[in-house]
């Protein structure tokens, strides 16, 4: 019998998804046996999953036409599996989640739990959907939301399952870390000076993640340079103080070169990953009011309006213009705001908590 069986739409590299790669394998070394089921077909981190030696199951629904055949064969597998917990992830993989739940015998022993990552998602890309995932939030055995902000827009938007929980994401404070030695031949490889001011920007070029914000901000900070990191930012057109570099499979190794971490989303984030990675890695946070930005920043970084290029600006400089020694002390203060408040572990011993039987 398996415990929980996560579903998901897809396992590409976003932060969601991120998070149930590392939180399952997490979860099972603290005797949690998991199933993660991908709506989907194999992305990047399915990858990940196996050489953890997790048990995987990519359904391969293409296409709107290939979901049914897809549900018949999560509703198949949950039936043999006999789980305790049946785990949606995002709109999508709680849909399907909730419909498999309903379909298959034993309901009465197994609950079903959804997990909401965003906040203020676009209305034009996601309004029916949030609107008929209010409609069956009752269905919830429980509810878990990653950050507070993204907790209150859902329930502003009708829903109203029977608990909720909010749990934050979890960072590897032990992958992402300060590494001088690769802060140094990163730079090398980048053709960046050693005594730069780098910030790094990595989100996949989407417009919740702005990137035109960040890019106007950068050709107003002539002297620092910037690093975009992230699917399809290699296609954009970039001022000649930023090196844009596409998908990258280390992030961490990227972030060990910076000083500053941004994040220009307009919206929609809920907890970013990317602003506590940065942290975590001794990087000062500059970010937009997203989600629950102030949550995870605190007094140790800048935040700004969404989408004003010239407030990200004067931040960026404000921040160059600090003595480097101003910049590594509140690199170090960050480091520790995310090991006290926001490691993996955390988030890891929250969740088994959740998933306790009774």
């Amino acid at each position: 019998m398996t415990e929980v069986v996560h579903v998901i739409t897809g396992l590409g590299t976003g932060g969601a998804e991120r998070m149930l790669v590392q939180l399952s394998i997490a979860l099972r070394a603290r005797g949690i046996s998991q199933h993660v089921v991908v709506l989907t077909g194999q992305d990047a981190l399915a990858y990940d999953l196996r050489a953890a030696g997790m048990d995987l199951t990519i359904l391969g629904a293409s296409s709107l036409a290939s979901f049914p055949a897809a549900m018949l064969a999560l509703v198949h597998l949950v039936g043999r599996k006999r789980p305790r917990i049946i785990q949606g992830w995002m709109y999508h993989g709680n849909l399907a989640a909730t419909i498999c739940h309903y379909l298959c015998r034993g309901r009465r022993d197994r609950k079903l739990f959804w997990n909401l990552r965003a906040s203020n998602m676009d209305d034009k890309r996601y309004g029916r959907l949030i609107w008929w995932s209010g409609l069956l939030s009752r269905s919830a055995d429980i509810v878990v939301a990653n950050s507070e902000a993204g907790l209150a827009f859902h329930r502003e938007r009708g829903f109203r399952p029977k608990r909720v929980a909010v749990i934050d994401n979890g960072i590897n404070t032990e992958k992402f870390c300060p590494a001088p030695a690769i802060r140094e031949k990163v730079r090398a490889e980048l053709g960046i000076p050693e005594d730069a001011v780098v910030v790094i920007n990595v989100a996949r070029v989407d417009p919740m993640k702005d990137h035109a914000n960040f890019l106007a901000a950068m050709a107003q900070v002539p002297e620092v340079f910037g690093i975009m990191v992230g699917d399809g930012t290699q296609e954009l057109s970039a001022p000649p103080n930023v090196r844009a570099l596409g998908l990258q499979r280390d992030s961490e190794r990227l972030l060990a070169a910076a000083d500053i971490v941004a994040s220009t989303s307009a919206f929609g984030e809920g907890f970013s990953n990317v602003i506590a990675e940065g942290m975590s890695a001794g990087l000062v946070p500059v970010a937009t009011d997203v989600g629950d930005a102030w949550r995870i920043i605190g007094d140790i970084g800048w935040i700004v309006a969404p989408g004003d290029s010239a407030a990200f600006a004067r931040a960026i400089g404000e921040v160059a213009a600090l003595p480097a020694s101003e910049r590594r002390r509140r690199g170090v203060v960050a480091r520790e705001r995310i090991i006290a408040k926001f490691t993996l572990a955390q988030a890891a011993d929250a969740f088994a908590k959740l998933y306790a039987p009774g």
